[in-house]
């Protein structure tokens, strides 16, 4: 009689790597939704994200094993399965039972992949949650039955609506706290529908939960035997995905010039939206350089179309002018070229936003300088009224104008979020302070061109036989500033310069009158004085610019609009105990008695210079030799023409 190991054959590896080779290939052509769960802090996202990963079953035996002793030692269900504790990964948010990182996780069903992005709740992690946001096809915005809708929820709600997220699904979780009522479930919706629509919102789906006991999440539950619609996984595995990006017109923003070889001259970046053939006639921005595609290379070979999300490198039949930060469009469907927007912008930054600092602005491949004008109005979350503003604070949303160093290609964000979406990071830290949207290109910044004249600064600098240049004397009240930018004066002048000084207090008499001492009006009282500099350095004068000048983005916003060479900072080094003995003014004794505020040095912060060209220690040098030493610097470096 023949044995079981007889009739039955024991798999080969031939037969699981078929197997296998079969389950990744029914997963190739499964559709991949990415939604983000969102809403106030404890509405149960974390557990939600848990429940549906356990209930998909995909959780190994010694994760379960964790969770379970992990939800004895610090879960917060009194012993039994503490679902959140599968997504809230950091040591602080299992101690506080809340969400502070975006945590991705993947998961699968029969039906559907889907990536979900467990946001924050908390208002000060509110950057976290655009992060999440930014590349989701659905979100989930849950609302604790007990509590309704709250403030953060209508945040959440408004930046999903500006990240350009339409579908929504208003999980009303911890029904089991209110007896299922239906009754509240319905004044719930009532009022996330009446909010949702005046921001745009339209396609939700309200469904009652229990993230925690499981109802109405993967099956419909008998608890709400009321609720005729979808559970909320039958929901997701059945939704309609939005628009394709293989439908907006072909988008590939240059990130490196493929040169391996004298033979190869490639453009390699990740297609961010559209399509692309050999033989399409496309077009190069910002330069407008027209030209045909030879082949689209990848490492796997050549391809006959690239489509967005592929990382490939173009070949072209002629040979134009690319570099890394142009975009590559059809010739028919260019993107727009400016270098001037109106904008929103969510604040991430914990340190407000100062209007005229120079930023640096991330938009794609392309990094360039951007500088804020005041925002024309912030937006209140909870009424959706605009109010006054003169800066953003963290987390604030808010509608600016924003001036960039040169032109870049852009989309308006609603047209493709791929080219109209941006970052706003510190010059200094390289810290993330902002993420922004454009809206439209400032008609302004198309119709206002450079005047080229005959009589440039060269001409008007050899007229007076000088060097034109600008000496930024920078340091504390009382350090000497104005004193020895005005002996350095009385010297050029008497060695026949043609000079002008640009002082501080006097300054404020005029152009700057309207300008207080907080850091946003001292960053515009620098940005001011820095472009009158600059004009007068064109008119071919050496000009001295004798201001505290705290900061260094503003020194540095100054210096850039200079040519190379002629900005020379001059820091007049003294320190606070010494400028404070001076006090000519008697304006310290004044900030120490608390009858000045924003007072320099001493509750408003000096940046002093890093690598200033002209060093100047007042306490160990007068005046005068200070005065003498910046001159034979102007000399040596060519700036004073000498007989």
């Amino acid at each position: 009689m023949a044995s079981i190991a007889d009739t039955v054959s024991a798999p080969t590896a031939d037969s699981t790597a078929a197997e296998v080779a079969a389950y990744l290939k029914s997963h190739e052509h499964k559709s991949l939704l990415r939604f983000i769960t969102c809403g106030s802090v404890d509405d149960g996202k974390s557990t939600l994200i848990g429940r549906l990963l356990y209930e998909s079953k995909l959780i190994f035996e010694d994760q379960l094993a964790t969770l379970e002793a992990d939800s004895k030692k610090v879960g917060t269900q009194g012993g039994d399965l503490d679902f959140a504790l599968l997504v809230d990964g950091l040591a602080a948010e299992r101690e506080q039972g809340i969400t502070i990182d975006v945590a991705y996780r993947f998961f699968h069903t029969e039906n559907r992949k889907f990536i979900v992005a467990d946001t924050p709740g908390h208002e000060q992690y509110t950057r976290n949650m655009v992060t999440g946001a930014s590349t989701a096809d659905l979100a989930v915005i849950l609302i604790d039955a007990r509590k309704g809708v709250l403030t953060q929820t209508r945040r959440h709600s408004y930046l999903v609506s500006l990240m350009g997220i339409r579908r929504i699904v208003l999980a009303i979780n911890k029904m089991d706290l209110v007896d299922y009522s239906e009754d509240i479930f319905g004044k719930i919706d009532e009022e996330y529908r009446d909010f949702a629509r005046e921001i745009g919102l339209h396609d939700i789906t309200s469904i009652p939960l229990s993230a925690l006991r499981g109802d109405n999440v993967l099956v419909r539950s008998e608890a709400t035997p009321w609720y005729d619609g979808p559970a909320l996984m039958e929901h997701l595995e059945t939704v309609e995905l939005g628009s394709n990006k293989q439908s907006l017109p072909f988008r590939l923003p240059i990130q490196w010039v493929n040169r391996p070889n004298l033979d190869f001259r490639g453009f390699s970046g990740t297609v961010a939206s559209g399509t692309i053939h050999p033989g399409d006639r496309i077009r190069v921005l910002p330069s407008g350089t027209e030209s045909t595609v030879d082949r689209i290379v990848t490492y796997d070979g050549d391809l006959d179309e690239a489509a967005a999300g592929e990382s490939v490198t173009l070949t072209l039949k002629d040979e134009i002018d690319v570099s890394r930060g142009d975009v590559i469009t059809p010739s028919k469907e260019p993107c727009a070229v400016a270098d001037q927007f109106e904008t929103t912008i969510i604040w991430m930054g914990e340190e407000p936003m100062l209007t005229g600092r120079t930023y640096l602005l991330k938009i794609g491949t392309t990094t360039v300088s951007a500088t804020v004008a005041q925002p024309k109005y912030k937006v209140n979350v909870n009424t959706m009224e605009h109010l006054a503003a003169k800066t953003l604070e963290l987390n604030e949303i808010g509608i600016v104008n924003i001036g960039i160093d040169r032109p870049i290609p852009y989309d308006a964000y609603e047209d493709n979020p791929e080219t109209g979406g941006f970052i706003l990071i510190d010059r200094l830290t390289n810290n993330t302070i902002g993420a922004g949207l454009i809206h439209f290109a400032l008609r302004r910044s198309q119709n206002i061109h450079w005047q080229a004249l005959d009589v440039n600064k060269d001409v008007r600098a050899t007229q007076k036989n000088q060097a034109p240049c600008i000496l930024w004397f920078t340091g504390l009240s009382g350090a000497g500033k104005s004193t020895i930018a005005n002996l350095v004066e009385k010297k050029l002048y008497a060695l026949g310069c043609h000079t002008y000084t640009l002082d501080g207090d006097n300054v404020r008499h005029g152009l700057n009158k309207d300008l207080g001492f907080t850091d946003a009006d001292r960053v515009e009282n620098i940005r001011r004085v820095a472009e009158v500099s600059h004009l007068m350095v064109d008119a071919g004068l050496i000009v001295l610019v004798s201001f505290i000048s705290p900061f260094r983005s503003e020194r540095r916003m100054a210096r850039e609009l200079a040519a190379e060479g002629e900005f020379l900072e001059v820091f007049v080094d003294t320190s606070l105990a010494e400028a404070e003995k001076r006090d000519p003014k008697g304006l310290y004794k004044k900030a120490r008695a608390g009858e000045i505020k924003n007072f320099t040095g001493i509750d408003s912060p000096y940046e002093a210079p890093e690598d200033p060209e002209i060093r100047i220690d007042t306490d160990n040098l007068s005046a005068a030799d200070a005065a003498d030493a910046i001159v034979e610097h102007l000399k040596k470096a060519g700036f004073v023409k000498t007989a």
